[in-house]
């Protein structure tokens, strides 16, 4: 073998021995780097190496598609399309491949002639080098479009971030602004309950406590569309008939007089899967948003349906298929561009006025259908009105018609039930002890989980165990575990703060145990003590 200029310049010759010597020979003594072999396999391995050229006399070859030389002819990049100088008898052999399946073909007919060969073969070498040419201009392409796309990348990264950050400064900038309104009203309550008690004047403290507590009901409502746009409020999912919330009377006692209202629910409408309070305040936000957009009157289109979802109809949604009712709220108002379209479900944006609305009511409509495996869009065109779909999943079984709760009535005074209170907070465990024993209960403190197994452990008659969940060290959860093997029948109540809690009620829940969220009102708890207590 004379020397070759490289591995990917280098002619591989497949031969019976004297042509391929012949051959070798003649072209190594024009300079082109040669490798002879009579051997397909041993070829199949110079080939994986590098080649410029391949010489292949045609009686070397066997109709076998898997042989090395037609792996490797099949396996080429895109770039490659290697020369192959066929040294051909002027009969194709029978045992030989079909000569299209070899690629790219230059046919030599023997007896060999050495300048028709060597001229064959320097032009199939400068064929192959423009070929090596685009793959190095390939591979720079390739790299240069890495780089554009990791810049690319970062840049979309950086973009996400800052909006990002942007919502969450809206978001801060909202939760602070409102809640230093409710704050001033609360903190200006206690201050003029003080004045007024300093001064002797208790006739005046009933309208003080008011404010007070509409200031505290307007917090709470706060945080519960809070925690709905973040799909992380307590829903009690059961079936519900929205054929009793879209009734004539009721949507009309909703809508501005100047409002026409056409509305269409199918008597076959389906039973939906949801938590009907929450589904009802949705549908209130829709309600009035659409009323609002019409100032001076329009037509409110309220319409029901039921509909099969293909999970792919929506981009992006992750919505499953399956059967789903459908809601659908438009108006003729003005309606949103689409830059306020694009941000319309975001909390605290609102394209109203300041002091005409907090930006709340669609991100609770959004977080809600999110949380109930459902899914909203918003369709609007500036002048030509807006329309809200909200998709719910159908639930399986018959509704369940939607009653208020009934007024249970407190314990009466002297009522002898202990009840053993678990709650961290000094202020917070006070304070509801204080309430619990104002209405006749016997109220045992225990500051943790481990305060509270002292008196689970001992023989004190404890008929109901109120624990916080986010206890340090043993949570709620684990105490009342141990508590109900200690006392097999011991009914349990949890209060909590914490929104993962809340979520996951129905899978933290067993039986005999109660949840109920902060912030509530002393009257909620005393209701729910005394509803747990009547059972017994």
């Amino acid at each position: 073998m004379a020397a070759s200029l490289s591995l990917d310049e280098r002619a591989l010759i497949l031969a019976p021995a004297r042509m391929g010597a012949h051959a070798s020979k003649m072209l190594a003594a024009a300079g082109i780097g040669c490798q002879r072999t009579t051997d397909i396999a041993c070829l199949g391995g110079w080939l994986e190496e590098g080649v410029g050229v391949a010489i292949v006399a045609e009686e070397s070859l066997s109709d076998d598609q898997h042989s090395p030389l037609q792996l490797f002819i099949d396996g080429q990049p895109d770039w490659s399309d290697l020369p192959i100088v066929l040294l051909s008898a002027q009969h194709a052999p029978a045992t030989g491949p079909p000569r299209e399946r070899l690629g790219n073909l230059l046919l030599l007919q023997l007896p060999l002639n050495d300048s028709q060969l060597l001229n064959l073969s320097q032009s199939a070498l400068r064929a192959r080098r423009r070929q090596y040419v685009a793959r190095d201009q390939l591979l720079k392409l390739n790299q240069q479009l890495e780089k554009q796309l990791e810049q690319r990348h970062h840049e979309v990264q950086a973009l996400h971030q800052a909006r990002k950050m942007d919502a969450i400064g809206q978001l801060a900038g909202g939760v602070a602004h409102d809640f230093n309104n409710l704050l001033t009203s609360i903190g200006g309550s206690f201050e003029l309950i003080d004045r007024h008690l300093q001064h002797g004047r208790p006739e005046k403290l009933a309208g003080v406590l008011r404010m007070g507590q509409e200031a505290v009901q307007r917090a709470a409502r706060l945080t519960h569309r809070l925690l709905a746009f973040s799909s992380r409020q307590s829903l009690d999912s059961r079936s519900v008939d929205l054929r009793t919330m879209l009734a004539p009377e009721g949507l009309r006692a909703s809508v501005n007089a100047s409002v026409v209202l056409q509305l269409r629910v199918p008597a076959d409408l389906w039973p939906v899967q949801a938590d009907g309070a929450q589904l009802q305040e949705a549908l209130d936000n829709l309600l009035l948003n659409a009323c609002e957009a019409m100032p001076s009157g329009g037509e409110l289109k309220v319409e029901a349906s039921n509909q099969h979802i293909d999970g792919s109809r929506f981009t992006g949604a992750q919505l499953h298929s399956g059967d789903y009712l459908c809601l659908s709220i438009s108006d003729t108002g003005h309606g949103m561009s689409q830059s306020t379209l694009d941000r319309a479900f975001e909390p605290f944006f609102s394209s109203k006025p300041v002091g005409q609305g907090i930006g709340l009511g669609l991100s609770m409509v959004y977080g809600f259908s999110k949380q109930s495996q459902g899914h909203v869009v918003l369709h609007s065109e500036i002048g030509r009105g807006t329309q809200v779909d909200l998709y719910l999943p159908r639930h399986p079984g018959q509704a369940t018609p939607l009653t208020p709760p009934a007024t249970v009535a407190r314990p009466p005074s002297g009522a002898s039930a202990e009840v053993l209170l678990v709650e961290d907070d000094r202020h917070v465990r006070q304070l509801l002890s204080q309430a619990l024993s104002d209405d006749g209960l016997m109220c045992h403190t225990a500051s943790n989980a481990n305060e509270a197994l002292q008196v689970l452990q001992s023989p004190q008659p404890i008929a109901l165990l109120i624990s916080d969940v986010g206890l340090p060290g043993m949570n709620g959860r684990q105490l009342a575990e141990i508590a109900r093997k200690l006392r097999p029948d011991l009914p349990v109540l949890f209060i909590t703060g914490y929104a993962e809690t809340a979520m996951a009620r129905e899978d933290f829940l067993e039986a005999g145990m109660q949840l109920i969220c902060k912030p509530f009102e002393l009257g909620h708890l005393q209701e729910q003590v005394a509803r747990i207590l009547g059972k017994q």
